[in-house]
C-alpha cells in the first residue's frame, strides 16, 4: 500500500479508516498540530503521535497511516520509540553512567544518551572494570571471589581456549544468589506470579522470597536423599511452571546438574538427550493440561527408556496412573524429607567452570550439540536483562517459553538475580486468556517471538485488555516483522521492542535493542555489552567495523558467558576451525547473517545456509520473506527457498505460503506468484524471479519454532522440469 505523507493526509483519509467523522476531526486536529511545532517527517513527530495520539482502540490501520505517512521520505531504519532524556537517567545503565561515566569515559562523557555507544566499547576493552562492576550491581555473592575477571588466552593455549578464561578461582553458586536477600529485595517480596490455564476470574497466585526459598530447600534436601553423586544429571521435561522452577534451582542450589529438555519432545529426541548427558534420574508431569486436551508426557518419559522418574500431577488434586517400578510420585519424593521443612539447606558452592546446566541446540540435522552452562553463565544472561531490558527491582517478567531452551533459565536468572519477579502462564501463550494474565499479573517486560505476534494479530486476542503497565518487550527467535512488531508496540501505548539475538552458547546476546537509543522495527541498536561483532565479506575476512554490508557473522573470542566446551563434539572445530584472526585473536563463528545498515543498525537475516545464489546474487531467505509477507492480507507467512532444478543451473526462487483461512489455499497460486514477483522487483532486486508458489497449511519448525527451511528446500527440490510441485 502507498501512504500519504503526513501533512496530506486528509480528515476525509481518518473516517475512511472506520473513525467517526467527529473522532477523525480530533484526531487530524492534534496531528495537524503536530506536524506544524516538530515537521512532518522527523522522530520527534511520531513521538508524539504514538505518545498522544494513538491508543490500542483504534484501528491499525491508523496506526500505519501514521507511521508511514511520518517516515515517506526518511530513509531506511526510522525510529519506532526514541529515549526520554530524563527517563534514561534512571535506568541502570543511566544510573551506572551518571556514578561512573566520567571515570570510565573521561572527557567522552556528557550523558547516558549520547555516550552509551562509548559505554559498549569500554565494556568489550576494558572487561575487567566494566564486569567487576556490573557484578556488584547484581550483588553476585561468590564464596571465593576470582582472582582476576578475565584471563586471557596465551599464544600455546589459543586453540584450545580461544575465549580465555573468566572469573577464574571464583567459587559461586548461581541458585543461591537467586534466593538471597539483599539491597534488591526482602524475604517478603513476591518473586513468582502465575496462573493456570482456566483460573482467568481467580487472582493470580503469588510466591515471596521466603516461601521460594523454603521450597527449594525442601527440593534440594530431597534430592540428596536420592543417594546420587555429587554433580549428576538430573532432567527436567516439563512445562515451565512454579514447581519447574523450584526444581532446577535446587538441582543446582544441592551442585547437580540439570539437563534440560523441552515438554514438546517426542520419545526419540528425549532419550538423545539423556544418553548424551547421561542423566540420572528425571523430573516429568503425568499429562500437560492445554484447555479440553491432555496431552501424554510420562508416556513419552516411559517410551525413551529414560532412568528414575520423579512424577509431578498436572493437577494437584489428582494422581491417577501407575508408575513404573522404580519411579516416584512428587508426594512420595518430598515425604522423606517432609519434617526438614523450613530448615535452611547450605548451597554447594563449586569453581566457576563447574557445569550446572546441559542444554543442547536444535538438532534439526544430526545429533543436537549438548552445551553446557557452567556456575558463569546465568551471570552472563542476567546481565544482558540488566543492561539491556532494564530489568530491575519491581519489574514482573514474562516470556513464554520452556526450561528446555535457554530462554527459560535464561527468564529464571534475568529476573531473579535482578531483584525482578517472574510471571509464569501455565497454558497456552496464544489465547486471550494468556491476554487477561499479562494485564492482571501488571507483567512490566514482556519477551516474545515472532511467530506469537504473529497468531495474536491475526486472531486480536489482546483487544480490551489493558497492557499498559508494560515498559518493554523484547523479542528474540526469528526475524521480526515490521507491521507485526508496529502493531504490538501500539498494543501497550508505544513501549519499545528491544530485539535481543544470542545463543545457548553464549548464555545470553550477542545483539540487542537498548532503553538508551532509539529503536526501529526488526532492527537491533547495538552490540550487547562485552561483545564485539564482524561481518564478514565475500573474501572471509571481516569488512571495516562501522561500514555499512551483509555477511556471516563472527564474534570477538573474549566474551563473557560464552562456552568453551561442548559434551559431543569439538569445541574448537565447530566455532573456531576456519576462522579469521583480528588482531591476534581467533574469531568466532555464529553462523547467521547480519546486514549493518547505513544508519548503523543490525538486521538478521537468517542462518547463512538459510542464504541463496538467485541470478548469481547471494540473497537471504529472510529479506525476500519481509517482502512477501506484505504483499496480501490473505498471507499469514511465508518461506523463501531457492531450490536447484534437477538438470543443474542457477536455483529457482519457491515461495511456500501460509493462509490465514486454510480455505484460500485453493486460491490462484499463479496470481499470487505474479504479485510476488512484482513486489520483490520492485523492493529487491528487478533481476529476481519468483518461479513457483507452492500452498502449505503450515511451516516446518523446530522446537524453538525456527523454520526448517532445510527440510523445505529438501521436499521442494521434487520440483521438476515441468514446473510441477
Amino acid at each position: 500500500m502507498v501512504y500519504r505523507s503526513l501533512d496530506s493526509v486528509t480528515v476525509k483519509d481518518v473516517e475512511a479508516l472506520g473513525i467517526s467523522s467527529e473522532l477523525a476531526q480530533e484526531i487530524h486536529k492534534k496531528v495537524t498540530e503536530i506536524v506544524h511545532d516538530y515537521g512532518s517527517a522527523t522522530p520527534e513527530t511520531w513521538n508524539r503521535i504514538s505518545k498522544h495520539v494513538l491508543t490500542p482502540n483504534l484501528p491499525f490501520s491508523l496506526h500505519q497511516t501514521l507511521y508511514y505517512g511520518c517516515y515517506k521520505d526518511f530513509g531506511p531504519d526510522p525510529p519506532a520509540w526514541v529515549p526520554d532524556p530524563e527517563s534514561a537517567l534512571f535506568t541502570n545503565i543511566g544510573r551506572l553512567l551518571e556514578r561512573h561515566g566520567k571515570e570510565f569515559l573521561g572527557s567522552k562523557y556528557r550523558d547516558p544518551i549520547s555516550s552509551f555507544s562509548h559505554l559498549q566499547e569500554f565494556s568489550v576493552s576494558n572487561p575487567e572494570v566494566y564486569w567487576k562492576t556490573v557484578l556488584d550491581e547484581m550483588c553476585i555473592d561468590f564464596s571465593v571471589p576470582p582472582n582476576c575477571i578475565l584471563q586471557s588466552p596465551s599464544e600455546e593455549s589459543l586453540t584450545l581456549n580461544p575465549g580465555g578464561k573468566w572469573l577464574p578461582g571464583a567459587f559461586v553458586n548461581p541458585a543461591k544468589n537467586c534466593l538471597n536477600v539483599n539491597s534488591k529485595r526482602s524475604l517478603d517480596d513476591i518473586v513468582i506470579r502465575w496462573r493456570d490455564e482456566g483460573d482467568d476470574d481467580l487472582p493470580v497466585k503469588s510466591m515471596t522470597l521466603k516461601e521460594l526459598q523454603t521450597e527449594v530447600w525442601l527440593v534440594a534436601r530431597a534430592l540428596n536423599a536420592l543417594g546420587l553423586n555429587r554433580g549428576s544429571a538430573l532432567a527436567i521435561d516439563m512445562p515451565m511452571n512454579v514447581y519447574s522452577v523450584i526444581i532446577y534451582l535446587a538441582i543446582v542450589l544441592a551442585g547437580y546438574v540439570v539437563v534440560s529438555i523441552a515438554d514438546s519432545f517426542a520419545p526419540l529426541e528425549i532419550s538423545t538427550r539423556l544418553k548424551i548427558s547421561k542423566a540420572k534420574a528425571i523430573f516429568t508431569q503425568d499429562l500437560i493440561i492445554r484447555g479440553e486436551k491432555s496431552l501424554p508426557l510420562y508416556s513419552r518419559v516411559v517410551e525413551a527408556q529414560a532412568p528414575m522418574a520423579i512424577v509431578l500431577p498436572a493437577k494437584s488434586s489428582s494422581f491417577n496412573i501407575k508408575l513404573r517400578d522404580g519411579d516416584i510420585s512428587w508426594p512420595e519424593f518430598l515425604e522423606r524429607v517432609k519434617k526438614f521443612k523450613g530448615d535452611v539447606f547450605k548451597a554447594v558452592e563449586q569453581p566457576i567452570e563447574a557445569f550446572t546446566n546441559i542444554l543442547f541446540s536444535s538438532g534439526t540435522t544430526g545429533e543436537p550439540k549438548a552445551i553446557p552452562w557452567t556456575n558463569g553463565s546465568p551471570f552472563k544472561a542476567a546481565a544482558d536483562a540488566w543492561c539491556h531490558m532494564d530489568i530491575r527491582k519491581g519489574d514482573i517478567v514474562a516470556w513464554p517459553t520452556n526450561l528446555g531452551w535457554m530462554m527459560g533459565p535464561w527468564l529464571v536468572y534475568a529476573s531473579l538475580l535482578n531483584g525482578a519477579s517472574m510471571a509464569l502462564y501455565n497454558g497456552s501463550p496464544l489465547s486471550s486468556s494468556f491476554s487477561k494474565f499479562v494485564q492482571d499479573a501488571k507483567v512490566t517486560m514482556l519477551g516474545v517471538i515472532p511467530s506469537i505476534v504473529r497468531t495474536w494479530k491475526s486472531t486480536d486476542c489482546i483487544a480490551g485488555y489493558d497492557w499498559s503497565s508494560i515498559r518493554c518487550f523484547s523479542s528474540t527467535g526469528e526475524a521480526s516483522n515490521v507491521d507485526e512488531y508496529l502493531w504490538l508496540m501500539g498494543r501497550a501505548c508505544y513501549k519499545p521492542v528491544i530485539e535481543y539475538c544470542g545463543g545457548t552458547e553464549i548464555s545470553g546476546g550477542f545483539v540487542s535493542g537498548s532503553f538508551l537509543q532509539p529503536q526501529s522495527l526488526a532492527a537491533f541498536s547495538t552490540s550487547v555489552m562485552g561483545c564485539r561483532l564482524f561481518i564478514l565479506g565475500d573474501d572471509g575476512h571481516p569488512i571495516p567495523e562501522n561500514a555499512p554490508g551483509m555477511g556471516e557473522l563472527a564474534l570477538g573470542p573474549l566474551m563473557f558467558g560464552s562456552s568453551s566446551t561442548l559434551l559431543n563434539a569439538s569445541h574448537y572445530d565447530v566455532y573456531f576451525k576456519e576462522m579469521p584472526s583480528w588482531n591476534g585473536l581467533i574469531l568466532r563463528r555464529h553462523g547467521d547473517v547480519f546486514e549493518r545498515t547505513s544508519r548503523g543498525y543490525y538486521r538478521a537475516h537468517g542462518r547463512a545456509d538459510d542464504t541463496m545464489n538467485i541470478g548469481g546474487i547471494k540473497v537471504s531467505s529472510v529479506e525476500i520473506e519481509r517482502i512477501c509477507n506484505a504483499v496480501d492480507s490473505s498471507v499469514l507467512e511465508t518461506a523463501a527457498i531457492g531450490v536447484p532444478p534437477a538438470d543443474g543451473g542457477p536455483e529457482h526462487l519457491v515461495i511456500a505460503v501460509v493462509f490465514k483461512d486454510p480455505d484460500n489455499s485453493t486460491s490462484d497460486l499463479n496470481k499470487l506468484r505474479i504479485s510476488f514477483n512484482s513486489a520483490v522487483q520492485r523492493n529487491l532486486n528487478p533481476l529476481f524471479k519468483v518461479s513457483h508458489v507452492v500452498a502449505l497449511p503450515s511451516l516446518p519448525r523446530t522446537a524453538t519454532n525456527k523454520v526448517m527451511r532445510r527440510v523445505l528446500r529438501q521436499q521442494l527440490a521434487q520440483v521438476d522440469h515441468n514446473s510441477k510441485l
